[in-house]
């Protein structure tokens, strides 16, 4: 089971769980047929922008700006929300949250709630928090109502079940729907999930949203979706609660003609969302009469004290570094043991659950850089990945254990090694003389501890019988003589 932000459980090490995710061919599969699918589409929209990379700076110019005045944009998004007849609250972790949302429920007298783009109550555990309550809650986005019938975890920030191909999710629709004839044709899978939610989308009366952004210049919030869902989750329900990350408040309406540009081709590869809903407030006799925002922290404001970090806020949940990730795509979402997956997740999750948490998710990475080619907004994923594998090394080098573990002690050897040229030349002439053990048709194999994870899938040459300084000397006394 994936472990959740602001939860005290510790998430599975990441190449432990990736070891499972590879031997399942049909996961596998179903993950490179998405991502692929994915990536041709946002290279076609990206190719048609002759602004595209302009478009990324402006975007991660209004994101570093927002962040260095975030208490400014908050009280603002506050004031105007208010202003229009909405109620703000501000959590400051999982539970103060869940514990806002149950109360706001209770009073308004609901024992169900409609839900729409909501990954960040899936961050705080809300679905649980909300069932121990005794209140029931329903997934309407398709892809998160999969998950949630299947007792899954999702596997993508955009497309949650990705990891499913559509005759396991028919197989899911006959068990908790009841159509023991439904077929696996898109058309029929379509129609029972339509039939399905409608019924929920006219009867229950509260719904809880997430939010792309909230636009601090006219406390307004904006949701953009694919399928309609978001559009009925917003409007028919009596109350309408909106759990916002404190984030993804943006300065002015007009900051959304980046953004609205830039996630939906980098997200589904799509010019446009089929839906962008906007509200603001509560206007009398139409939509939700009660309009409530939680503001969430949730270690969010801990990471605006380290520059580096701080970045990762501008993160506006495309999913573009997953597609494009070559880790990723091997191993899919659930491997990394957190909501937040992919390349963004392994600097996001260990930032919100702290590095104790998820301490191997820095290392699941190749260090390619191809998911700072892809980020819409320009976020610097290897450097932070770099930054926090040295955080989790100092950490470690405090306490006894991390001094004498193998590497610690491998590596401060190597240094002393380094530091002088004799000691490095005498190495290089053990090593040569060591490696005769391991060599196999000029390839390194089977070598003992830790350098046996590097050969058991890499091609490694042996060492050189002449070095460059040997070479050189070689040549000096030859020129001499």
């Amino acid at each position: 089971m994936s472990v959740r932000v602001g939860k005290t459980s510790t998430a599975p090490a990441f190449p432990i769980a990736a070891h499972t995710a590879l031997a399942n061919q049909q996961l596998r599969a179903n993950v490179a047929r998405a991502t692929n699918t994915i990536r041709g589409k946002r290279a076609i929209r990206v190719e048609e922008m002759p602004d595209w990379q302009a478009l990324r700076q402006t975007a991660s110019d209004i994101k570093s700006h927002t962040l260095a005045h975030l208490d400014h944009y908050l009280t603002e998004f506050e004031r105007n929300c208010e202003r229009v007849g909405g109620k703000v609250h501000w959590a400051r972790d999982a539970d103060e949250a869940n514990t806002i949302a149950i109360e706001l429920i209770r009073h308004y007298g609901g024992t169900e709630v409609i839900k729409v783009k909501t990954m960040t109550s899936d961050e705080v555990q809300m679905n649980v928090a909300l069932e121990a309550a005794g209140i029931t809650p329903i997934e309407t986005d398709l892809a998160d109502m999969i998950v949630q019938m299947g007792h899954d975890e999702p596997s993508h920030i955009v497309v949650p079940a990705l990891h499913k191909n559509r005759f396991e999710i028919a197989e899911i629709f006959r068990r908790t729907m009841n159509l023991p004839g439904l077929t696996d044709t898109p058309e029929d899978l379509a129609a029972a999930a339509r039939a399905y939610l409608r019924d929920r989308f006219l009867r229950v009366r509260i719904g809880i949203s997430g939010a792309n952004f909230a636009v601090a210049e006219t406390g307004a919030i904006c949701v953009v979706e694919s399928e309609g869902n978001g559009r009925m989750c917003v409007t028919m329900p009596d109350v309408l609660i909106t759990l916002v990350g404190v984030e993804k408040v943006i300065p002015t309406f007009q900051d959304l003609e980046v953004f609205l540009q830039l996630l939906p081709r980098s997200a589904t590869g799509e010019r446009m969302n089929p839906y962008n809903s906007l509200w603001t407030g509560v206007t009398p006799g139409d939509g939700p009469q009660a309009f409530h925002v939680i503001l969430l922290d949730n270690g969010r404001t801990a990471q605006l004290l380290d520059e580096r970090e701080r970045e990762t806020l501008a993160c506006i949940r495309c999913g573009a570094c997953l597609n494009a990730c070559p880790v990723y795509r091997e191993t899919g979402g659930l491997a990394y043991g957190s909501i937040y997956s992919g390349p963004i997740g392994a600097i996001l999750s260990p930032q919100l659950q702290n590095l104790q948490h998820s301490r191997s998710l820095p290392y699941a990475s190749t260090l390619c850089g191809a998911c700072y080619e892809v980020c819409p907004v320009k976020i610097n994923i290897p450097e932070t990945l770099i930054h926090l594998r040295g955080r989790i090394v100092r950490e470690d080098q405090k306490t006894f254990t991390g001094k004498l573990a193998a590497e610690n002690i491998a590596m401060q050897f190597a240094a002393k090694i380094f530091l002088d040229h004799r000691r490095y030349e005498a190495a290089q002439k053990l090593a040569r003389t060591g490696q005769l053990l391991f060599e196999r048709q000029g390839q390194l194999t089977n070598l003992p501890g830790m350098a046996g994870g590097w050969t058991k899938y890499r091609d490694l040459k042996p060492i050189p019988k002449s070095s460059f300084r040997d070479w050189w000397k070689s040549r000096e006394k030859e020129s001499r003589s």
